[in-house]
């Protein structure tokens, strides 16, 4: 009898036996970087490529909020986990209320530390969520995804993404989680409230607006969650999903496609749904055939939170956390968020031939590329933010303006017609 595992990387219908398996172990989606990062990537030990493809949550000690967080807190010490170097610092400002100044004093030093004190120099790149605006203590707040959707002004959601990136960058922070291009499928899901629509134009619409916003401020966006995290069986949350192809394609897919086309997204974050048995985490279908090799996005791809480990402990498809390690980073996860877990065995597979450096090599450079893209490489942190706002009365105009455009009328109660000469406020 086949095994789940074995399933996982033999499950790619609709390409034959010797494309499924280029797929799945050759470095595809790989694409020319710089002569420095080609120069970084050669000097570079097994344990340094490791520490490029991980995150770090320095305070996941406080409560937090990411599915089964308690179960996966690391055991690992954030000055052992970053000897080498680290790929991303998680969600600084907001696991817990700090001071902006105080925090932002705090990260300054400790990339001049990682600059100054580990081998190669390379700084963390800082990754928030920023939904709603950055989601982190005295940051202004905008209005719900639902919103943008019902206003539908993407010039005015591609100001508030501005608006986010520039609290954003002011605080050394280079990533966001967001937007979520998941299409409303079933309102009994749980996080129907992040979601922009149920109209795959309008999420692909609005969500490119937003992109656009905060990469303009020189913070990248992330999409998420590819693919088919909102198609879940009965509304439940990880739960299977069944769709078939032309539901993924004509539905699921198309706001990711027009978000990394018309608004240059540079990151991806995978889902932790299983479409048709096989664990996206895992699905080169997906995270290599769609997502590099037929839209050509070279930009670096993200575990949603604890993801790959799930692969063994939630989808049964791996048989250790080894073996969910091995299964992403070939499938297309470039790095593992939020904190070292399966992939601190990555060094270890490739010396005892479990895994291809190619593929290890593949994940490092897009990662080396993203920093120098960001001007990671060359950042000067000797000198934090001493005044931050982020709560500026442009900023609160901004989200009125959404509110106010994103009102529907459900039932009319005499508010229609309008007197002559009269419309709302923020109609157009």
């Amino acid at each position: 009898m086949q095994s789940r595992a074995d399933a996982v990387a033999v499950a790619t219908p609709h390409v034959d036996e010797n494309e499924k398996e280029n797929m799945m172990l050759q470095p595809a989606g790989s694409a020319p970087h710089s002569p420095r990062v080609e120069a970084l990537l050669a000097r570079m030990t097994l344990e340094e490529k490791q520490a490029q493809l991980v995150g770090f949550w320095v305070d996941q000690g406080v409560e937090v909020v990411a599915p089964m967080s308690g179960e996966k807190k690391s055991s690992t010490r954030y000055e052992d986990a970053s000897t080498h170097g680290i790929g991303h610092l998680t969600r600084v400002y907001g696991t817990r209320p700090v001071d902006p100044v105080e925090r932002a004093a705090w990260l300054w030093t400790e990339q001049r530390r990682l600059q100054q004190q580990t081998r190669l120099g390379i700084p963390a790149l800082v990754h928030e969520e920023c939904l709603t605006g950055l989601a982190a203590w005295k940051a202004a707040t905008f209005p719900t995804p639902l919103a943008w959707g019902a206003a539908f002004d993407p010039e005015l959601v591609e100001e508030v993404g501005r608006a986010i990136g520039s609290s954003m960058r002011s605080l050394g922070i280079h990533q966001g989680l967001a937007p979520v291009l998941d299409v409303i499928r079933d309102p009994r899901w749980g996080r129907v409230d992040e979601c922009i629509a149920e109209d795959p134009l309008v999420v692909g619409r609005v969500g490119t607006a937003y992109v656009r916003g905060l990469q303009s401020e020189g913070v990248h966006a992330t999409l998420k969650h590819f693919i088919g995290y909102s198609a879940s069986k009965a509304g439940r949350n990880h739960a299977p999903v069944s769709a078939g192809l032309r539901e993924i394609e004509d539905v699921l897919l198309p706001p990711f496609e027009m978000a990394i086309h018309e608004g240059g997204a540079r990151s991806v974050m995978n889902s932790y749904v299983d479409i048709d048995g096989v664990p996206v985490t895992a699905d080169a279908r997906y995270l290599t055939g769609i997502l590099r090799d037929r839209w050509g996005f070279d930009g670096v791809v993200v575990s949603d939170y604890f993801a790959v480990d799930f692969l063994h402990s939630m989808h049964r498809a791996a048989a250790d956390s080894a073996d969910a390690a091995r299964l992403a980073l070939t499938a297309g996860i470039d790095v593992e968020l939020p904190s070292p877990d399966a992939f601190v065995t990555l060094a270890e597979q490739v010396r005892d031939g479990r895994l291809s450096p190619e593929i290890l090599d593949r994940a490092v450079g897009r990662v080396l590329a993203q920093k120098e893209e960001l001007g990671l490489l060359d950042a000067d942190f000797d000198t934090p933010p001493t005044a931050i706002d982020l709560d500026p009365a442009e900023h609160r105009a901004l989200a009125r303006r959404l509110a106010e455009e994103s009102v529907v009328l459900l039932s009319n109660d005499g508010a229609l017609p309008l007197a002559p000469r009269r419309r709302p406020r923020g109609s157009r």
